[in-house]
């Protein structure tokens, strides 16, 4: 990781800008950017658009990262395109006041690029890491979303939640509205203070829209939506969790605000939430026993996790199963989830910032009574877990995306 837009704009440069070809909605924060993302691409397929998507990290293959109406790009579309960028990058290495782009970098003008060659109407554009100096944040978008702010990448974007809300604040452009699910008011004053410096409208979830959850019903949420102008009765989404309301809802309001621009009408709203998907957050994989995925990977995922275990599923013994990556807070992401546990297995990411599953486990051991054990590799401790539970049990497999990725593929096996 290297911070910092010089590298990007010099190879999109020697690309021909393909992003100002292009329309974007851009979508930044600490949780919920994916699902947010997915939420707008749906409704606007529904609507009849072709929708590109821009997210990370990858949760099965590479080529989810980047998709036109739910199509991934094709692998032999990726090869090419990488034979293209190769010699360009090596120019951009070749001058020693930039150096070698990083491989988000990359990623991203290959996007870029992809998405310039097929024209789609809009891309829904999530942020890498941060905002300010990530390499999405060359575009100027018609909206800008942001989710949530938590600690998170303190090491990167500064030890307090003001730090944190002005590198996500970085991406406001002059001119372009703003919606936000931001809530704390130290985090949510930078963002205030950034949209007056930019002379842009701001819109926040509590304030000037709403929802209010009505029932849960099949696996499905019903919930009420008091837009900016409209209000929608008796909406579904098939993800579970509140935070996943606020994500809907946040979707929603920046659609309202571009309804100059896309017609989108209330059957593609209810139909594109309904179809809206996002793997490996609050992801239902099996029942007897109860099989969850999900992706909570720091502290407020977790607390977010804790809430809809509680209020979303039923069942005799919880078998947690945790990878973490090491650089994340590990005892506070610990002491919302660990006391839902009767067993925990502690494995590894795969990835070289995984944390060692021994040092989880001191972590671990003060917060929480019950059996730990140890299985380095996911796939063997989901196995171990399903062989400890009775039909009626739960097994949750938490942490880092790469564990859920892992646990994922294994289950579809």
């Amino acid at each position: 990781m290297k911070q910092g837009l010089e590298r990007i704009q010099a190879l999109l440069k020697l690309l021909g800008n393909p992003q100002q070809k292009l329309r974007f909605i851009h979508i930044g924060g600490t949780n919920g950017k994916g699902s947010t993302a997915a939420f707008i691409a749906s409704v606007l397929e529904k609507s009849g658009y072709r929708v590109g998507l821009y997210t990370s990290p990858y949760l099965l293959q590479f080529t989810n990262r980047m998709s036109i109406n739910g199509s991934d790009i094709p692998p032999d579309r990726l090869s090419l395109l990488v034979k293209e960028l190769k010699p360009l990058v090596e120019k951009v290495t070749a001058k020693p006041y930039l150096g070698q782009p990083t491989e988000f970098e990359v990623v991203t003008a290959l996007a870029f690029t992809y998405f310039a060659q097929e024209k789609p109407d809009v891309v829904v554009l999530e942020v890498g890491l941060g905002g300010r100096l990530d390499a999405t944040n060359v575009v100027n978008p018609l909206a800008c979303v942001l989710t949530t702010v938590a600690l998170d990448h303190t090491q990167v974007l500064g030890p307090t939640l003001e730090d944190i809300a002005r590198e996500k604040a970085g991406i406001i452009k002059e001119g372009v509205p703003v919606v936000t699910g931001v809530s704390q008011p130290e985090a949510l004053q930078v963002i205030k203070q950034a949209c007056l410096a930019k002379k842009t409208s701001l819109y926040i979830l509590g304030k000037d829209f709403s929802y209010l959850r009505s029932k849960v019903q099949k696996g499905k949420q019903v919930f009420y939506f008091q837009g900016l102008r409209d209000r929608l009765d008796s909406l579904e989404i098939s993800l579970l969790g509140e935070h996943q309301l606020s994500n809907a809802s946040l979707a929603l309001a920046c659609l309202e605000l571009l309804k100059s621009d896309f017609k989108v009408t209330e059957e593609s709203i209810r139909a594109g939430l309904r179809q809206a998907s996002w793997p490996g957050r609050l992801e239902v994989m099996g029942e007897k026993p109860l099989v969850v995925l999900d992706g909570a990977h720091n502290v407020e995922a977790m607390l977010a996790l804790k809430k809809a275990v509680q209020d979303y599923f039923q069942y005799e013994r919880l078998i947690l199963v945790l990878g973490i990556l090491g650089d994340k807070d590990i005892k506070n992401m610990l002491q919302p989830v660990a006391p839902l546990a009767q067993k925990i297995i502690i494995t590894a990411p795969e990835n070289p910032r995984a944390a060692a599953p021994e040092s989880v486990r001191d972590i671990l051991r003060p917060l929480f009574a019950g059996e730990i054990l140890l299985e380095p590799k996911i796939e063997k401790a989901v196995e171990l877990a399903l062989s400890l539970a009775s039909p009626q049990d739960m097994v949750l497999v938490a942490g880092s995306l790469y564990t859920i990725s892992s646990a994922r593929s294994f289950l579809l096996l």
